[in-house]
């Protein structure tokens, strides 16, 4: 049993006496148990129905499960991503040759490994990288293994609405604006940092990299909320997690579209919303616990966790991929509603 792991699975098996807890912050209702308990040094959230899982100490060997746990492509991966629109990307090869290609949900090589490393497919485009890191450049690659955009960019995040996010220049001085789906730059870069576009907004910094706020953009690159925070994540289901303050003493919240404030900033950390509920850190980053509130801003979910999907950062597809123990020693479960 992993470490930290008892308390987690005796509060969860509360839940069937409808048990109520309580905390410094308020009362909450302890919900939700585990589909599939932690056993797993890393994993992905679910996707399409799978999710990858790292089976065997580090550097153990990645490969696919479904939402019963059972395993439905063996582990063979130095690593993997996530499935979208049938495909998944996963790294082969000795680790100092390795490439990165895309197979289906079988298990079945339909992209040849052939990229320095590869990301999952989004708006149905994937990103890749090409050459090594002092000298890599980003571009995108389609379903059917065809290059639609080459390789030119510094850096880039995955298409959505329409956009993707991308960076000419260095980490240090370098710029963030969008393309399109032709590769055309349709928002300049000019921002310090951004996030993609989700329900019609992008997050964007501005400033310099010491005292950059954080507004929210258009497509066409207007911003139509002011820049005014010192964190910002994307727009899901009609919310956006703000950050007020700085990393010490700063709280998140939660605002709408219009900028207005929804969910006053009462949580340390705050990440968007995911099928109806957000992950949200009570404490601080060495010591807090994760846990899930609803769109009112009650703890549904006890916070309980030791860490989040620090990607999908929430539940997808009724799972929602949490640590339970440390970094070195926790394990990697799924978590259901």
């Amino acid at each position: 049993m992993a470490k930290g792991m008892r308390p987690v699975l005796a509060l969860t098996s509360a839940l069937a006496a409808g048990a109520v807890a309580s905390a410094a912050c308020g009362w909450w209702l302890v919900a939700g148990y585990f589909a599939i308990k932690p056993q797993y040094n890393a994993a992905s959230s679910f996707s399409e129905g799978r999710a990858a899982v790292q089976v065997g100490d580090p550097p153990g060997k990645w490969g696919f499960i479904d939402k019963t746990g059972a395993v439905v492509v063996p582990p063979q991966f130095l690593s993997a991503g996530d499935f979208s629109g049938g495909l998944a990307p996963v790294q082969v090869g000795e680790r100092a040759e390795s490439k990165w290609g895309f197979i289906n949900t079988t298990g079945r090589v339909v992209i040849q490994a052939q990229f320095s490393f590869a990301d999952n497919f989004s708006d149905g485009l994937a990103a890749f990288q090409s050459g090594d890191d002092a000298n890599a450049k980003w571009g995108f690659v389609n379903t059917a293994g065809t290059i639609v955009i080459a390789p030119s960019f510094d850096m880039v995040d995955r298409f959505s609405d329409g956009l993707a996010p991308v960076r000419v220049g260095d980490e240090a001085t370098g710029k963030w604006g969008f393309i399109d789906k032709t590769g055309k730059v349709v928002i300049a870069p000019q921002f310090l940092s951004v996030s993609s576009f989700h329900d019609g907004l992008a997050a964007a910094r501005v400033g310099d990299t010491a005292k950059g706020n954080w507004g929210f953009i258009n497509p066409t690159g207007e911003v139509v909320i002011q820049p005014q925070y010192q964190g910002a994540g994307t727009f899901n289901e009609g919310l956006a997690p703000v950050h007020v303050g700085d990393d010490k003493t700063g709280k998140s919240g939660y605002i709408d579209p219009t900028g207005r404030i929804v969910l006053a900033p009462q949580y340390d950390y705050a990440d968007p919303f995911s099928d109806g509920v957000a992950t949200v850190r009570v404490g601080d980053g060495k010591t807090g616990k994760w846990g899930f509130i609803d769109k009112t801003g009650k703890l549904v979910i006890a916070a309980q966790f030791d860490a989040r999907d620090v990607i999908a950062k929430g539940f997808r597809e009724g799972l929602a991929l949490v640590r339970v123990g440390d970094y070195e020693s926790g394990k990697w479960g799924y978590f259901a509603k």
